[in-house]
């Protein structure tokens, strides 16, 4: 089904619909969202809060954004008629007063590679609890959480782990809840697609595949992902539920990388390489550079499907995915060998 107010992509693993009985006997009465009240929504000015953002002003709500850069916040959300604040989600403070007046949560800020000053632990889950605090404080009934395809509390994997613990945070904090769980967001300006983008642009002739490009996901368009959590605002039959979303169809890393190869209109010669013998080398970059392409932690995640057997974004939300096809990657046109070494070093 179109969705009239869905932004489509420029052009140039945890069951699905879950809903335990403990978990909806916990959800108070479901109710519409106070629409006179505004929406905050963390990492507002990232890939999918961007779009959702832009998307929830088209629908008429009021919008509270709390981003972290206020240059990034200008450029992608200045045009929009929204407030804006620029904070932490570790700053207990600033979220209670953020959230104070508000009429809903939609809590998509996170972090997939650490930094100096920035861990899995104190971004991803204890920014989540300190959110939620705020939430209850202010009076915020209403919380939708981005969780990742794969999340789990006891998940050996850092990355994984620290979303699950989030997500259960979320799922027993007695709001009204809905949690969505996408497999890889890809867009004009995602951190997946675009790094294998850069990577090919610095790799002439051959491309290495970890681990021969095995490794499945179900790429999903970040217009459907915005797409379905604004709608999951609107419909209270959403409330205490888990909702695992992919793209119409599961590829392997060889497929994608053979699609986006087609969008940047060049070629490479695919080899497939051991992940121990990439391993090295990608714990060196992450020493080396200021802006690391992947860290050893996303490598490790190769070894898990990320694929959704059941995927409620056509089922729940009606939407028919953006197919993860070259015509729907062209802006990878744009990257530049000079663009991709100055994101490597963590310029713009």
């Amino acid at each position: 089904m179109a969705d009239p107010l869905r932004h489509h992509a420029p052009r140039a693993m945890e069951p699905v619909i879950s809903i335990t009985s403990s978990a909806v006997a916990e959800q108070p009465a479901p109710a519409e969202v106070d629409r006179t009240r505004p929406v905050v929504v963390t990492g507002a000015a990232g890939l999918v809060g961007t779009e959702l953002c832009g998307q929830l002003v088209a629908a008429g709500w009021k919008l509270r954004a709390i981003v972290r850069d206020a240059e990034k916040a200008a450029q992608r959300l200045g045009h929009m008629k929204i407030e804006i604040r620029v904070g932490d989600i570790r700053d207990a403070e600033a979220m209670r007063t953020a959230l104070a007046d508000a009429g809903a949560l939609v809590h998509l800020a996170a972090i997939a590679i650490e930094k100096s000053g920035q861990s899995y632990a104190d971004v991803n889950t204890d920014g989540t609890a300190i959110l939620l605090d705020a939430a209850k404080r202010g009076g915020v009934e209403r919380v939708v959480y981005m969780s990742q395809n794969g999340a789990d509390s006891k998940s050996p994997y850092e990355f994984l782990r620290s979303k699950g613990q989030a997500q259960d945070m979320v799922t027993a904090s007695g709001l009204k809840w809905t949690v969505f769980r996408p497999s890889v967001i890809f867009g004009a300006d995602d951190e997946f697609v675009n790094v294998l983008g850069r990577m090919v642009r610095l790799s002439p002739l051959v491309f290495p595949l970890p681990g021969g490009g095995v490794a499945r996901f179900q790429p999903i368009a970040v217009g459907d992902v915005a797409s379905a959590v604004r709608q999951s605002l609107a419909d209270s039959s959403t409330v205490g539920r888990i909702l695992s979303i992919g793209g119409s169809t599961p590829l392997t890393l060889r497929q994608m990388t053979e699609r986006i190869l087609v969008a940047m209109n060049t070629s490479r010669k695919l080899v497939s390489v051991p992940v121990t013998a990439i391993r090295p080398l990608v714990a060196a970059a992450e020493r080396l550079l200021p802006n690391p392409p992947v860290t050893t932690s996303l490598l490790d995640l190769l070894a898990i499907e990320n694929v959704v057997p059941d995927n409620a974004i056509s089922a729940v939300f009606g939407i028919t995915p953006v197919p993860f096809a070259p015509e729907e990657l062209l802006y990878l046109r744009g990257l530049t060998a000079g663009s991709a070494l100055r994101s490597l070093m963590g310029k713009k």
